[in-house]
């Protein structure tokens, strides 16, 4: 039984499960002595590309190296910058109502920073104090770092350098927008950078590991065996790895045919950036010729990525603010005591004919998700099967 055994949150990609992701798991079931939930990313990610892996072996990854249970991060939030991001992941955890710590890892290793800065973040003074910076026409997250360089000093700001510090800090304003108890805590990342092309011993970080993958290269030190084992046994039916690329044709197709009108309601798209989205797409022959020609300095490549990959799912301004629903992906014999330990504060999904009782504002989520799924069948070399959601049992372990 769980008894008195806390249990620790963790919002997560696995982009694929390596070594890294492995050993915070391990951490947190060991030295906290937490069981873990962890809230997962579907078959899209925050980089406004497919995931390497689908979210079927991602789960089953998930748990057979710690997680007890696995809930899915909706499309809209999964495919979202690191703000709506981390709000969609804290929701769901929240909305469980037994979770008592969110475990992340970082570049500090230490929660008291990360939360000063989201702290002033969330108040009134930065919304005041970021307003002459954005004037000046730089990115917002420029602005932003100049703000708290000015407010807080020089040392805080740097923490918004860091791309781990910042989804940490994005996590701390989630629990104060939320007013939730779940209380914070990071731990110290093995060190390697979010994006880096070095390797640390047994450890390398996701976009190396996915890029060397990709090419052919051996990547079973990086990984566990497990994670190793599943993109062999994929490899060998030509379904990995998964690329957007496949969609190419059919991603500028569709933006081709938006009027500025529809882009303007897909999340993240202001000041015009439509309009230049429209006319990359009209000579564009691949997406990534778009992302690079429509690239400015207020608008990243992972920016432009993310409307792009939105404009073509659906995904619109008018989509409720939080996730209206807690689908299960998977869960051990843990996971189902948690479950009946939750209170949860929205509905749950465990089975296909779940969706039928849900509202239909969350079944226009769902019905997204599902479509985006079936997009992502065809992202390999042999497509996967369609209507997964539909059908998929969730997984057991």
């Amino acid at each position: 039984m769980i008894g008195k055994n806390k249990i620790s949150g963790v919002v997560c990609e696995f982009n694929p499960l390596h070594n890294g992701h492995a050993a915070l798991l391990s951490r947190i079931s060991e030295e906290f002595g937490s069981d873990i939930v962890c809230v997962m990313s579907g078959n899209f990610v925050q980089r406004g590309e497919a995931a390497v892996l689908d979210k079927w072996s991602r789960t089953r990854l998930a748990l057979q190296n710690g997680a007890a249970l696995v809930l899915e991060l909706p499309l809209p939030w999964a495919v979202a910058g690191a703000e709506k991001f981390a709000l969609g992941g804290i929701s769901l955890l929240n909305a469980l109502g037994c979770v008592d710590t969110l475990t992340f890892g970082s570049e500090t290793g230490d929660t008291a920073p990360l939360m000063h800065c989201a702290e002033y973040l969330h108040s009134d003074v930065f919304n005041s104090d970021i307003r002459p910076e954005v004037a000046k026409g730089v990115s917002f997250a420029a602005a932003r770092t100049e703000a708290v360089k000015k407010a807080l000093g020089a040392e805080t700001a740097e923490l918004l350098t860091k791309p781990n510090c910042i989804l940490g800090i994005e996590y701390c304003k989630a629990i104060l927008s939320l007013n939730s108890n779940i209380v914070p805590q990071t731990v110290q990342r093995i060190a390697i950078g979010h994006d880096s092309d070095q390797v640390h011993g047994a450890f390398a970080s996701a976009s190396l590991i996915r890029s060397r993958s990709i090419e052919g290269e051996e990547i079973s030190s990086y990984v566990p065996e497990n994670t190793a084992v599943c993109i062999r046994a994929l490899q060998n039916k030509k379904q990995y790895p998964t690329s957007l690329s496949y969609l190419d044709r059919a991603v500028l197709a569709a933006v081709s045919a938006m009027s500025p009108k529809d882009l303007r309601r897909v999340p993240d798209v202001s000041e015009g950036i439509e309009n230049r989205i429209l006319a990359a797409a009209e000579t564009a022959e691949t997406c990534t010729g778009l992302f690079d020609a429509v690239k400015t300095k207020r608008y990243s490549h992972a920016r432009i990525r993310r409307i792009v990959l939105s404009a073509y799912l659906g995904i619109t301004n008018d989509l409720p603010n939080l996730p209206p629903y807690l689908r299960i992906l998977g869960m051990t014999s843990r996971g189902a005591e948690i479950l009946h330990k939750a209170k949860p504060m929205l509905p749950i999904i465990a089975r296909p004919a779940d969706v039928k009782k849900l509202s239909p504002e969350a079944r226009r989520v769902f019905a997204l998700e599902a479509r985006a799924d079936n997009l992502y069948s065809l992202c390999t070399e042999h497509r996967r099967p369609a209507n997964m959601d539909y059908t998929e049992k969730l997984i057991r372990i």
